[in-house]
Formats: C-alpha cells, structure tokens, sequence
C-alpha cells in the first residue's frame, strides 16, 4: 500500500490592509504579507510558489534586498504587529527584537560585508537601525514615521536614511560611526507624508515623496566637488535653491559636500497618495539601463506612471489605470515589474490590481489576472455537487467562487475567483450548496438567503472551465433565469436583472427624465468572459440574485448543512439559551420550515447528514452530540421527519470541553467528532447505544485558560479511488492550523487501530485546496488543529 502524498493546487489569500506591505523582486516574484504570513507569488505563473510562517501578528511591511550589482534578490525583510523584524533567506530566517509596537515599515541595504543593513519604523514612534543587532534608535517623541527608504550616497559608501513622517516633512539622516544624525529636513507637503523611495540616476539620487496633500514632491541630491561654485556666488545662473549638508567618511579626514534641491511636484490625484515607486534598473544586453520613470498608487483608485518628456524634461503624465466602480477605497501602495511591463498596486480591500503593457497597442495597458482571496477569516466553504467549484464565506462580509482555470497556451490549470455572489453588509458566518448553481449561507444577521447562479454567470462558467454552456443551460432551467444582478442603494438583498430591464436600460441611457433617472439601481453589465476577471468586474458583474429569504432564528445564525440529496437544508443559530438552540429543518423545493429539533442548550457548531441521508449529526457548546433518524416518507405526510435517535450527556461525554466539528465516514457507519479538549473521537453507528467508541486520534493534553488550542474541524473523504482526487479545502483563520490526516489500515480494520501517515504545519490565513494521490479504499478523515 503506497502512502498518500499531499500537495498544494492553490492557495487563496490577499494582501494586508497597510501600505508598505507588498514588493516586487528582480526574479519576477512579488512578495506580500498575508495575514501572519509571506506569500511568494508568481504573476507569470499565477500561482502562489511559498508562503514564509514566522510572524505571530499581521504582517505589515515586506521588502525585497536589493543588490548593488542588480542581480536577483537572496534576501526578504518582513515586519509585523508583533513588533518584529524577520530577514529571510530562503528557508532560514533571523529575527530582531526591539520595538515594542507594530512595525508600520521597513528598508534594507546590503553593507561592504555582505551584512544587511536594516531600518525600521513603529508605531512605539521610533526609527531603529539594524545590523545583526539594533545599531541606533531614534526616538520622535509623539510623532510617527509612515515610511522609510535607505540608499547609499552618491559616490560614497555611506547610508543615508530618509524618513516621511506626520509632521508633514521628511527627514533625512546619515549613517556616522555606527549612528544617525541628522542631515536635513525637508519642507514642503501640506499634511503626512504616506511614502518615500530613493532611486539612483546617473550618478545622482533622487528622492520621490508622498502624502495626504494629494502631491508627489521629487527631490534631486548630489555631491558637489570643491571647485563647485555655491548658489549665492553666481547671481546670473537661474536656478533651484539647493541645501548643502557635509559628510565625514569614516577613516577620512576630509567631509564630502552634498546638495539636495526640489526637482518638480507632481499634480495629479484627488485623494490621499499612499505608494510611489521607482522603476527598477535592468540589463538590456550588456548595458544597464535605469529609466526615469515613477509610479504613484492613491485613495481616488488611480495609480499614474510618470516621467520627463524627452524635448522640456518636465515631468508629465504618461499612463493612468484604475478602477471603476464597487464601493471600496483606493489603492495602499504600488509595484512595477523590472522590464516595465507590468504594474500591480493593492487595495483597501486587500484585493491586487494587475495592469499589462499591452504589446498589440503601444501607449495602451489591460487588466490582468491576478490572484484574490478573503481579507478576513475564512468562516465556511462548500464544494459544488459536481466538484468542479468551490464556495466560501468569510468574516469581509462575502462570497466568493474559485474555479480551475486552463489557459489555451498553458497545460497546467490554475485556480481563481470567477465570481463574487453575495457582497453583503454583514459578516459572514456558514454556507451549505444545495443544487449544481444554488446556495444557502448565513451572516450575523437572523436572515437565511438563497442564491441562484444568473445566466450570465452559467455562460462564463462554461467558457472558463471548458464545460458544455448548452448542458450546462439545460441543466439550470434556462428559460427563467435572469441575467445578473445587482444590490439597490442601501440595500443588502440582490436583485435579478432580466434581459428587457439590461436593453431598456441601454436605449435609455442618454434619456433623463428626472434627477432620479441619472442613477440607475441597476449597475450590472453582462460580460463575455474567457479568463477570470479583474477585482472591479467581481465587485459589479458577477454577482448572483436573491432567490429567497428564510426567517425562522432568534439570534445571529451559525452552521449550516445540507443532504446528499439536496432536499433538506439543516440550520442552527448562536444561542445561550436552549429555546433558541433548536435546530430548524427546510425543505429545498417549497423553501418551507419543515421541523424544529429541540435538545441542545447552547449553540450547535457544526451538523453533518449521512452520506445517505438518513441521519443527521450535530455537536454544541454544551459538550454533547445529538443524532437524529430520518422517518420513511409516507403519502400523508410526504415531507421528511427526523427525530432524535441517541445523545450523550454532559456527564457520560468522551469529550470535556466544546466539540466544535463532526462528520462521517464514506460508508455511513462510522462519524467522527472533535472538541477544544484536542480529542477526536470515531464512534460506530451500531454502538451509540453501548457509548463504546473506536478510539481517540489525538489525546493531547486539554490547553489551560487563556491557551490557544483545540481540533477546530474534521472532514471526511467522499470517495477514495486509485487515481488523483481533489480533496477539500482547509479554512483556516488567524491562528496557527496543523492538519493531520488519519487513516485506518486494511490491515486493522479488525482491531479497529487508526494510524497518523501525513502532517503539515502552515501559519496562514488563506482558503487552500490540496490535491491527494491514494491508492487505497479505506475510510480516510483530516483534522485541523489549532495549536
């Protein structure tokens, strides 16, 4: 019997909501902080090649080393809300401890050692210098430093250090015998300076800075030799006021002169500029070219490429992108690749935008695609019945479709987000499919909604994932569906857009009759989609409508399940009373509350149905499972009836503290249950009577107060066959998640003996889908575990 091997297919995730946390490497690779974590991503190959676990908190900053020689970089430096600083090279990693608040940004150079020079900027209102060890601290007193960016002086090996702070200057100091000291602080912006980044040209810096004025202030230094004449001595010479500072190498007795004056401010955007970025240097041939070429990202949901026309050299707008639409701000920061043909910047919503120069049309640029993922807990997923698309909820309020893509050129498929359901207004909590384009999910809300896949979304999906549109069409009663969607001003239900209402809509586009006909409810657009699309077209023209609302829970709901056969929908909400901890059955074709189940007294966590649909399994915050029996349908009473078959007490539990999931074997006989206690316990169907049980996997010793720890959720294998399956999605949250899979030997299937063959450790946030290879038929579980 071969062992089962596990593998990464995907990995869905987002950036962090802050400013300085993605970056772009010479090797192509754009690196970003996710959650507690680094991803490594590959725009060529769309996919996720790494993730870096190391930090305990958000990851708020992440930048690549650059090399002096302008080879690909070896070096990372990550900063997070944990108040550290992690350099990774490759697998191995080196921590500095220091701050004592979230690290907001951070810089590094590489020294005449080979050493890495560090700085970084936290919101304890220090600046820190690090080589190894915390070389030099400066204190701003009850100021913050937004941004940081180090850089060597021209012609010299000495650091400098430019800081933007919310005083609305920048502040420039130089490195000195192991210390900063203050060189100059430049004036000039209206309010905080967001961002700084230094660029060398020609022998000379330059240094680009942002803020919340809504300008791009660029600054020109360069060393002035001995024989240079000072600005006050030649009257007849028009030209920028320049300041003079002096530097004293180390080992030297004579001080360089250095003069910095103000080469243009850029005019351009309406909101808050939070990214500038200097297009890398790169070797075309043997010539190392650096283009003058800057890129902004702002809250007006623009970013705009700049440079100097080539007659005047005034600085000028060449290209601007954006997004249209949605309901989101704007953009945190920005990235360019190093040849310049692509540019990427990240938004409010954690979403990354991917702009590509588009070869066909010179001048012109087109959206890409690009990963996109939750940007706050993972709650729920659900495979579709065909297993061909995956549905999650989360805490950010949606929900969203992953679905393998295959490009024409490409062999290997790739998985992305085609489609945004539900954009709701409220968190996200349990989902549950119930048709091959129907779902039911649950928010913080008493409300239960019903979702239906739109024409339009049925075609797309034909066209992305290879499907048959025309079996596809015949299998969704196409004669009634409508053709999108779209969510009304201040609403939270979405409403179905027909075909009619779309032409209508077209033709009398340019026809106002009043005020109110200027602002249309329905801002859906039917596109014809071959690829994933881009964040604002997810945002706007992918959603699906309302069907039906389902009232019936007191409190916030909680889980849902559904049958095999896709007729009974399970619900439970939160409750700390047992009247509300009932249990509500509804039927899928009347969409009609069939039965309350009354016996838990605190909030069930998870339900699970048998694989035949005979039983339905639920566990609670009162440490007890229940089991319910399906009753044989008559024709009086045609609608399924459950009613309770067995039960634990608190009393005669195996389990001690919350039991969060459940689930069932393949074959029906055997569910499995798993609690904060770290125990899961497999229990066989014909002995729920005896309270025997067939053993616990893990018997870790229960976590103390205050202590993170626990077996969060169970899932079993559907079908194991010799041949690649997909095997679920892990959801897993801010917390550390070690999934272990269990699997019981055909050789022990007497003694009924569980054996441990696969374990992977991963800090992430991020809904991910592995792929098994088995080639064995036995009843196989995995079980994450939040350590």
């Amino acid at each position: 019997m071969a062992a089962a091997t596990i593998e990464t297919c995907h990995v869905a995730c987002c950036a962090n909501r802050t400013p300085n946390v993605v970056s772009w490497s010479r090797r192509g690779t754009i690196a970003f902080g996710t959650c507690n974590s680094v991803a490594l991503y590959d725009p060529q190959e769309r996919k996720v090649v790494a993730l870096l676990s190391g930090h305990t908190n958000r990851v708020n900053a992440v930048q690549w080393v650059h090399r002096e020689d302008y080879g690909p970089e070896r070096h990372l430096v990550s900063a997070g809300s944990d108040h550290r600083l992690i350099v990774w090279e490759f697998i191995q990693s080196v921590e500095c401890k220091g701050h004592t608040g979230p690290v907001c940004a951070v810089d590094a150079i590489y020294m005449d050692n080979s050493q890495i020079l560090v700085v970084s900027s936290a919101s304890d209102s220090t600046v820190r210098l690090w080589l190894s060890e915390c070389l030099h601290t400066l204190s701003f007193g009850s100021g913050f430093m937004m941004d940081v960016s180090l850089a060597r002086l021209p012609g010299s090996r000495v650091p400098i250090l430019a800081c933007g702070g919310d005083d609305s200057r920048v502040h420039l100091y130089v490195q000195s015998h192991g210390q900063l000291h203050k060189a100059m602080c430049l004036q000039g912006h209206e309010d905080w300076v967001r961002g700084v980044e230094w660029a060398s040209i020609g022998g000379e810096l330059l240094l680009a800075s942002c803020s919340q004025d809504c300008l791009i202030r660029v600054w020109r230094l360069c060393a002035k030799s001995g024989t240079d004449a000072r600005p006050e001595d030649d009257h007849t010479v028009i030209k920028m006021k320049e300041d003079v500072f002096e530097v004293k190498e180390k080992g030297e007795d004579v001080s360089s002169v250095f003069a910095l004056s103000l080469e243009t401010v850029l005019a351009g955007h309406e909101n808050w500029v939070y990214g500038v970025h200097w297009q890398p240097p790169f070797y075309r041939g043997d010539e190392l070219q650096q283009p003058l070429s800057l890129l902004s990202a702002s809250m007006d949901k623009t970013m705009i490429l700049w440079a100097p026309e080539e007659g005047s050299g005034v600085w000028v707008e060449q290209v601007r992108v954006g997004e249209v639409g949605g309901n989101t701000l704007g953009f945190y920061g920005c990235q360019m690749s190093v040849d310049g043909s692509m540019i990427v910047a990240h938004a409010f919503n954690g979403a990354l935008h991917l702009w590509c120069k588009d070869q066909d049309r010179k001048g012109e640029w087109r959206p890409g695609v690009v990963i996109s993922g939750h940007f706050n807990a993972v709650q729920d997923l659900s495979w579709d019945p065909e297993g061909e698309f995956i549905l999650s909820v989360g805490a950010d309020q949606t929900t969203r479709l992953f679905t393998p893509w295959r490009k024409h050129d490409s062999q290997q498929a790739t998985w992305h987000e085609i489609s945004r359901p539900q954009i709701h207004g409220y968190d996200m909590q349990c989902l549950a499919t119930v048709g091959r384009f129907q779902f039911v999910s649950g928010a913080d809300e008493k409300v239960l909604r019903v979702f239906q896949a739109p024409r339009n979304f049925v075609e797309n999906f034909a066209n992305i994932s290879g499907t048959s549109k025309e079996q596809l069409l015949t299998s969704s009663d196409s004669a009634n569906l409508p053709e999108g969607a779209s969510t009304p001003a201040l609403g939270l239900s979405n409403k179905a857009v027909f075909q009619g209402k779309i032409l209508k809509t077209c033709e009398d586009e340019k026809q106002f009759n009043s005020v109110s006909d200027q602002y249309q409810e329905s801002y859906f657009h039917p596109l014809n989609m071959t690829e994933p699309p881009p964040e604002d077209h997810l945002l706007q023209n992918t959603l699906w409508p309302e069907v039906q609302k389902l009232y019936g829970h007191g409190f916030e709901m909680f889980c849902l399940a559904s049958d095999s056969a896709r007729t009974v929908v399970a619900s439970a909400c939160k409750a700390s009373k047992a009247e509300h901890a009932s249990i509500l059955l509804w039927s899928t074709s009347t969409w009609r509350q069939l039965q309350t189940l009354p016996y838990h007294t605190l909030t069930v966590t998870q339900m699970a149905f048998s694989p035949d649909a005979q039983h339905l399994l639920a566990v609670s915050r009162d440490r007890t499972w229940s089991l319910w029996r399906r009753h044989p349908t008559t024709p009086d009473n045609p609608e399924p009836q459950f009613s309770l078959y067995a039960h634990t007490e608190k009393d005669t539990s195996i389990h001690s503290r919350i039991i969060w999931s459940c689930d069932w074997s393949p074959d029906g006989k055997y569910f499995v249950t798993s609690s904060r206690d770290k125990k899961v316990v497999f229990q066989h169907l014909g002995s729920v009577f005896t309270g025997s049980c067939l053993g616990a996997a893990l018997s870790r010793p229960p976590p103390t107060r205050g202590e993170r720890g626990g077996v969060t959720h169970t899932a079993s294998a559907r079908e194991m066959r010799e041949r690649e399956r997909e095997q679920g999605p892990q959801c897993k949250q801010t917390r550390k998640v070690k999934k272990k899979v269990e699997k019981m030997s055909d050789n022990r299937k007497r003694s009924k003996i569980w054996t441990h063959f696969n374990d992977t450790d991963q800090t992430k946030a991020e809904c991910r889908v592995c792929k098994t290879k088995v080639s064995y038929r036995a009843g196989s579980t995995k079980t994450c575990t939040d350590t």
